[in-house]
């Protein structure tokens, strides 16, 4: 079963044989990956859900890495995901090339798996310790905030201020109400992916803990209790019918075919046919990039 706190990562190669050890060498270290064959079905999945990091490699059919790479540094929203070539040429210029249109590192066929990943490990700790934290909150979109021990609003998105105002949270129950009972939650030391219920509004809204380093300010996600969750929210964001979004619920989950078929009331044959169908409507391959899209939509409710 996939978990939400894994790293993801975009492995974009048109040869099969690379694909088939990168995946099960990131698989082996828990590492959750989705799976592309050539540059613009990369675009598209990357701008459907955001990997942590992408695996490029640089010769493809249509479009090469090297533009693949170029289109993904216009974008705002995907710009600062590191990405490591990969490719049988060891030509310096085509290692200038690489690193010249946004790549942060090179790797010559064949890979080595022990190679690949102590890279990885390194370009994806720069990742973290390099986005500030107003890039990661104005890039993701999401209801974010930073909170003091005394529960104090230091930060936060605009959509975090634009559902507070649909729940008709005033200012001054911001100051006082909200402020009170962050402190008092935050006293108690909850742990990561922790929910509070506020009190004292007439729209049911909670926050979440995402991250609480020691001596930091609080990472906290504001939740709308009237926001769809579930197969709901999957048929509503992907446009699948309800039987499809039922299905890459449980998917997501960490179901196999036959206990969705048990879950459904449906045969292990009919949950496949549906799968077929959810794969295009993704732009994806397999399982493990379909539920990857799923649990980035669910996390994200």
């Amino acid at each position: 079963m996939m978990k939400t706190n894994n790293d993801i990562v975009l492995v974009v190669d048109d040869s099969a044989d690379a694909l088939s050890l990168i995946n099960d060498t990131l698989e082996a270290a828990n590492m959750d990956v989705l799976v592309a064959l050539e540059g613009k079905q990369a675009l598209t999945i990357a701008k459907r859900i955001r990997p942590d990091i992408i695996l490029l490699d640089a010769i493809m059919p249509t479009m090469d890495g090297f533009e693949t790479c170029r289109a993904l540094k216009a974008d705002a929203s995907l710009a600062s995901i590191p990405v490591i070539f990969m490719t049988g040429l060891s030509d310096t210029d085509d290692i200038v090339r690489g690193l010249e249109v946004g790549g942060v590192d090179y790797l010559t066929k064949p890979i080595k798996p022990s190679e690949l990943l102590a890279r990885m490990k390194v370009h994806l700790n720069n990742a973290r310790l390099t986005s500030s934290a107003q890039l990661a909150l104005d890039s993701t979109g999401q209801h974010l905030m930073t909170v003091s021990d005394d529960g104090n609003i230091m930060w936060a998105t605009p959509q975090t201020y634009a559902l507070l105002a649909k729940a008709r949270a005033s200012t001054q129950w911001q100051h006082k109400v909200l402020t009170q009972q962050l402190k008092q939650w935050l006293d108690h030391q909850p742990e990561i992916d922790s929910r509070l219920p506020l009190s004292g509004l007439d729209y049911p809204l909670s926050v979440k803990i995402v991250s609480a380093e020691q001596g930091q300010e609080r990472l906290l996600k504001l939740e709308d209790g009237r926001r769809p969750t579930g197969p709901h929210l999957l048929r509503q964001e992907l446009g699948l019918t309800e039987r499809e979004s039922e299905v890459l619920h449980w998917l997501a989950n960490g179901k196999t075919n036959r206990e969705i078929a048990q879950i459904l009331d449906m045969s292990p044959r009919t949950v496949n046919k549906h799968l077929e169908q959810i794969f295009p409507k993704l732009s994806v391959e397999n399982r493990t990039a379909a539920a990857g899209i799923a649990l980035k939509i669910l996390a994200n409710a």
